[in-house]
């Protein structure tokens, strides 16, 4: 995967939490649609997550390589 995809991804999932926020009901957060919301924020921050450890490590893979 190359580096402008995972940004790409990265601005992706930034995009889903700012929208998924936009929904949640913060006077009642885990009922009806607020709780759908929530999940996927969460969804979208494992997300990010995940492809920045995905970066980190080909960071590492291409250092290993080269020495």
């Amino acid at each position: 995967m190359n580096k402008k995809i995972s940004i790409v991804l990265i601005i992706i999932a930034l995009a889903l939490i700012a929208y998924n926020i936009t929904i949640i009901d913060f006077a009642n957060p885990l009922e009806g649609n607020s709780i759908i919301a929530i999940i996927g924020v969460v969804a979208a921050l494992c997300a990010i997550v995940l492809l920045l450890i995905y970066v980190t490590s080909k960071q590492i893979q291409e250092k290993v390589e080269n020495e």
